[in-house]
This record gives structure tokens, C-alpha cells and sequence, in this order.
């Protein structure tokens, strides 16, 4: 594990390199000051220790961050951070390095296209549905939702993978935005082309036609009461290996704890889900199908 914190640190520090580097040259400066106000979030850590132990978090087995701060990063990690701050410092300098995160996850950890994608989206409940009217924290963010289990109260991630299990796309939305929704379409797959494959929730004529004239087919099961059109083989099989998203959902939730409702802010439930989803990037084997494009039309 230890490896991986240093592999984790060395990534996200090259990264900020990078963007400080960047930011000196483009951000517009005051004549007062040597360099402009970058992202110097703390005189005592840095923004590359303070993402890595925001990440590393969700490859603990612990489920309480603050337990995990005080318990585990501060005794067992020392060697490593020299100079941390308090617990309740460090939960401030998270929020501050929210958008660094975004941009490092985005360019960074996710996969790129490989002509065969699965989309899905999957519920974020941030509290019990009989505690609706006395939650606060998201109040007017968080809307309620339909899903495939019952009614919920939060947010929905739409995420995008290859058939080798990496992350191509992540969108957040409220919990009331359907799956279908152009926008949150359009942002998903921005950079795809070839075979897209969702559940029935994706059904949609206008949406099939708007992908096939961009170059992606979407490809899912249909209804009853609807008539049957032909697909050939391989599309049939993988449309069978849609549950690989649904895996990887399982692991973004359980594994990688993005889902809780436990948070006291927005900022923190944000910076909460994209350190999960860059984390699970670093996971050393990752949900994926078994076979390559070549096997595949070879035992077919």
C-alpha cells in the first residue's frame, strides 16, 4: 500500500508542476507581487500532499474520514507528511484544492476510447428518505429521484467506460435529471465513436439518431411491446456484458465510498466523489470483460 501512496504523491505532484508552471505564465499578475496568486492552498503543505492523502482515503479500509486523518495519517503517515495540520485545517485546504482534483482527474485518470463504451448512471443518496424534510446540508442542490430500486433523495452519477474497465466520462446531476437528458448526453460522449451500450433507460429514437450521426450506435435491449431489430452477434454478446458497468458502480460506492451521508458541505461531498473516482483509477486490476475485440469475432 505503501507503493501506492508514493505512486499516487509522484502523479499528482508532477501534475501540479504542470499547473503551476502553466498558471504563472497565463494568469494575469500585480505589479506589486513577483507571481501571481496561484494555488498555494497552505505554508505548511503542499497541493500535491493534500490530494494524495484526499485520494489515498479511499484505498483505506477506513470508512470515516476523520478517523482516518487522526488515526492513520497522522501516526502511520508522519514519516511521509512532516508537516501536517490539524484535522480541521486540512478539511478546509480540501475544499480549497476541489478544483485542482477536477482538473487532474480529467486529464489525467481517465481512459481513453477504444470503440467499445457502456454508460449507466448510478444513485448518490445523501441522507434516509424519511429524513428528507429535516436535511439541510443540500437543501435546494439535491432533488429526488427514480431509480430501479425505489424513490431517492440526492444525486445521480453518469459515468462512461471501456470494456477494459477504465472510466472514459463522469457527469453529476441531480437526482431528478433523466438519463436521457441531451446536455449531460453531449458531455458524456464528447470524445467517443463506435459502440455505445445502456440499459432501457436510454431508449430514446431522437437520442439513437443524434449519436449515429455523430458516429456512435447505441445499442440496448428493448421493451416488450416493441418490435424486435436485428443486431448482429457481437452486439448481442456485449449488450449481455453490460453488468461490467454496474460493477464498476459497485465499486466507486463500496470500494471507493464516493456514496456516504455523512457530509456538512457541498464543496466536500463534490471533492468526495472525484478523489473516489481518481482512485479508483489507481486500482491495480480493474473490473473488465475477459477477451479482446480479435478473440471475440474469433469465437463468434
Amino acid at each position: 500500500m505503501e507503493d501506492l501512496l508514493i505512486k499516487i504523491f509522484c502523479d499528482t505532484d508532477d501534475f501540479c508542476i504542470r499547473l503551476d508552471n502553466y498558471l504563472k505564465h497565463h494568469l494575469v499578475t500585480d505589479n506589486r507581487l513577483q507571481e501571481p496568486n496561484l494555488f498555494n492552498i497552505s505554508r505548511m503543505m503542499t497541493l500535491s500532499e493534500v490530494m494524495t492523502i484526499t485520494i489515498y482515503f479511499h484505498h483505506s479500509s477506513y470508512r470515516n474520514f476523520k478517523h482516518y486523518y487522526k488515526e492513520f495519517v497522522c501516526k502511520r503517515l508522519n514519516g511521509y507528511f512532516p508537516s501536517l495540520v490539524s484535522y480541521t485545517r486540512f478539511v478546509e485546504l480540501m475544499q480549497q484544492a476541489l478544483i485542482p482534483l477536477i482538473l487532474y482527474t480529467q486529464k489525467y485518470r481517465l481512459g481513453k476510447t477504444t470503440g467499445i463504451s457502456f454508460i449507466d448512471s448510478t444513485t448518490l443518496d445523501v441522507c434516509d428518505n424519511r429524513r428528507i424534510h429535516s436535511h439541510k446540508v443540500f437543501k435546494e442542490i439535491a432533488q429526488r429521484g427514480k431509480s430501479s430500486t425505489g424513490w431517492f433523495y440526492g444525486f445521480k452519477l453518469h459515468i462512461v467506460v471501456n470494456e477494459i474497465g477504465e472510466i472514459l466520462s463522469f457527469f453529476l446531476t441531480p437526482g431528478d435529471i433523466d438519463d436521457r437528458d441531451s446536455k449531460v448526453i453531449d458531455i458524456l460522449t464528447k470524445d467517443l465513436f463506435g459502440k455505445l451500450f445502456g440499459d432501457k433507460g436510454y431508449l430514446s429514437q431522437p437520442l439513437f439518431k443524434k449519436l449515429y450521426d455523430r458516429g456512435i450506435k447505441l445499442i440496448t435491449k428493448i421493451k416488450k411491446n416493441m418490435k424486435n431489430k436485428l443486431i448482429d452477434i457481437e452486439e448481442k454478446l456485449l449488450l449481455r456484458k453490460r453488468a461490467l458497468i454496474e460493477t464498476i458502480n459497485d465499486f466507486l460506492k463500496n470500494t471507493c465510498q464516493i456514496e456516504h451521508t455523512r457530509h456538512r458541505s457541498f464543496t466536500n461531498f463534490l471533492t468526495n466523489v472525484v478523489a473516489g473516482i481518481a482512485a479508483y483509477s489507481f486500482l491495480p486490476s480493474k473490473p473488465s470483460l475477459k477477451f479482446s475485440k480479435s478473440i471475440l469475432v474469433a469465437t463468434l
